[in-house]
């Protein structure tokens, strides 16, 4: 039997409050202050322990906002009717704040925190709508909340709405158009902004000079400024914005992470706290039994993981090395006048970091802001022989479309590097699933000069992007978080080493064969070549095809796969949206007619990260059963 959570969650004293006294008395100020050292220390806890456990987890954003909601929480409870009573939250990676409140509300038991982020506990890393564990929203990615939750204003008429935010998330673009909205329907929100001047970059009031008060006055909505850490101040700012009809926004200035020694005021609080800080942390506050659960921790047993038996790289890594060998042929001036990288908040995760390191004075802190750090990298690669450089999550690539469409009319020259692609090792689950990458490829046949490409493995990473840097229009590059082994011949020789050159539009004959063919890319290449060579060994010469570039047919290879038995498209993409379509279009056009099949993402996440590939039906046994049954039926 497993430990019970070591937090005592049974201590929280609901309380109720309500918004006309505006002040706390010493007995209620006791209460709370009592309720937010266990909510902390719930939340260091059990995103420690995920840490611990390899997961990963969020621990500052969330540690940061728990004075506000334990606020919240009582007023909801004190003033049931003036509010909607639910925690609405924009920055979608402080759902820990979301579980522990479902704790304390009996909606999810309390020993079900130390599961989180694990496979199938359905407790992933963004809040996703879940009535039964109490979580009555998908939060999303960040700041793509506010809009909606203008709309449970709309729907709610006579109530306030809370939607909690930061000063990260309103960078994003579309909330500016929320707050136009809001402030132009008079709508009862009320948006309570952690403002702790830190995101994954840094400070943005440094390399933005972006101040979000001043931002949200500008757009009209009353701001009440405040320190976030002073309950007396910040209950009387939460209750002025209660009692204020209309759209208010409460900004509550701390530093990231406040009382955690060596995370306080860093930017190290964004992503899991250390579980070796995180034990001295509770040892501190008479937490012992916690920190020895975190002291005793081990990294989980996997349900389920699969490496081929050669070394693995990141790919992203090896974009960054290349565009880097690239930028050091050139003399500083060229590299200069010639080039623009611009990230967007994730260049050392997605793979812009060494160059920002290597070569500062081409890079540019762009702040989360996808829309616009794409389109100013285009902007730059406006005129021939200037290159913009853009980087980011491919999941955010949703959000750019009409913008990616924009720069194609004025034909500019973009290299977008897109990490984290497909959904292997993505525990954030589903809204960080990088899905739709073909909706990139979104402009009209003639003149069109945009690819897509997803190369296999580090080398034909390195070769794609040496072919690549110097190509005008738009090149999209994608990758998976996940490492990849190398890929290898028959003889055991790298297919992607030395001497091998990339050509766009060129698929790579892996493996031939006769019975049928596979064609995949990217990080489920390796999975099929494996399923390719167990079935080879029996005598069953099923062939393998890389299709490295995604939006161009190659019209030889079309051939010699359409005259095989059968065929199977093999990826980790959306099954709606992605390459299997296009190909068996391509098929079909040619006139080539063989039994097809196509393999894609269909679900929602489970959570946890290798597990993702086979909730979705893509590990090798699940391919290896799709060929199997394509090959009986003849």
């Amino acid at each position: 039997m497993s430990a019970p959570f070591p937090i005592p969650l049974a201590d929280y004293e609901p309380l109720s409050l309500s918004s006309e006294t505006r002040t706390l008395n010493p007995a209620q100020r006791a209460v709370i202050a009592r309720n937010i050292a266990l909510c902390r220390s719930a939340i260091v806890f059990f995103t420690a322990l995920s840490a611990a456990k390899g997961w990963s987890g969020h621990t500052g954003g969330a540690y940061d906002t728990v004075p506000e909601a334990v606020l919240l929480d009582a007023l909801f409870r004190g003033e049931r009717e003036r509010f909607v009573p639910v925690l609405f939250d924009e920055a979608g990676h402080r759902v820990a704040t979301q579980y522990v409140f479902a704790a304390l509300h009996g909606k999810l038991p309390a020993d079900a925190l130390m599961t989180y982020r694990e496979p199938h506990s359905r407790l992933p890393g963004h809040p996703e709508r879940c009535e039964q564990h109490g979580i009555g929203f998908s939060g999303g990615r960040l700041g793509h909340l506010w809009p909606y939750v203008n709309g449970i204003a709309l729907a709610n008429p006579g109530k306030a709405v809370v939607c909690l935010g930061s000063d990260g998330s309103q960078q994003e673009g579309n909330d500016a158009e929320a707050a136009r909205h809001a402030v132009g329907l008079g709508l009862d929100l009320k948006l309570i902004i952690d403002n702790n001047d830190s995101t994954c970059s840094g400070a943005p009031s440094r390399y933005l000079q972006f101040d979000v008060a001043r931002t949200l006055a500008g757009h009209g909505l009353e701001v009440l400024r405040g320190p976030g850490e002073d309950l007396d101040d910040l209950f009387g700012r939460l209750c002025a914005a209660a009692q204020t009809r209309g759209p208010v926004a409460v900004v509550n200035d701390r530093p990231m992470a406040p009382g955690i020694e060596g995370v306080e005021g860093t930017i190290h609080g964004h992503d899991a706290l250390d579980p070796e800080l995180a034990m001295r942390w509770l040892e501190a506050r008479g937490h012992a039994d916690a920190a020895r659960m975190l002291a005793e921790a081990r990294s989980a047993t996997r349900t389920y993981s699969f490496a081929a038996d050669l070394p693995s790289k990141k790919t992203r890594r090896e974009f960054e090395a290349t565009v880097v060998r690239l930028l050091g042929d050139m003399t500083a001036a060229e590299r200069s006048a010639r080039v623009l990288c611009i990230d967007s908040d994730l260049g050392e995760s997605c793979g812009l970091g060494l160059i920002a390191e290597t070569y500062p004075e081409v890079f540019r802190m762009g702040g989360i802001m996808e829309r616009a750090n794409f389109s100013a990298a285009a902007g730059f690669g406006h005129a021939p022989g200037k290159q913009g450089i853009f980087g980011t999550y491919a999941a955010f690539l949703d959000m750019c479309l009409s913008e990616i469409f924009m720069a194609r009319m004025n034909r500019a020259n973009v290299l977008c590097n897109l990490s984290h692609a497909g959904v292997d090792d993505l525990v954030d689950n589903t809204c960080h699933f990088g899905l739709n990458l073909l909706a990139a490829d979104n402009g009209l046949g003639e003149d069109d000069t945009t690819r897509l490409y997803y190369p296999a493995d580090a080398g034909q990473m390195r070769a794609c992007v040496e072919r690549s840097f110097h190509e005008p229009g738009l090149r999209f590059v994608f990758s998976s978080r996940s490492p990849v082994p190398e890929t290898r011949g028959e003889t055991g020789a790298p297919l992607f080493g030395d001497g091998y050159r990339f050509e766009p539009g060129r698929d790579d004959l892996i493996r031939d064969g006769d019975a049928g063919f596979i064609v995949s890319f990217g990080e489920m290449l390796y999975r099929c070549l494996h399923v390719v060579d167990k079935l080879r060994a029996e005598g069953i010469r099923v062939g393998l095809v890389n299709k490295p570039t995604l939006n161009l047919p190659d019209d030889a290879m079309l051939a010699r796969i359409g005259a095989a038995p059968v065929v199977l498209v093999v990826e980790a993409l959306n099954r709606k949206t992605g390459l299997g379509a296009r190909f068996g279009s391509w098929l079909l056009e040619r006139g080539h007619r063989p039994a097809y099949a196509h393999l894609g993402t269909t679900r929602a996440g489970v959570g946890g990260e290798a597990e993702q590939i086979r909730h979705q039906g893509l590990d090798e046994t699940a391919i290896e059963a799709q060929v199997r049954a394509m090959l009986a039926a003849g």
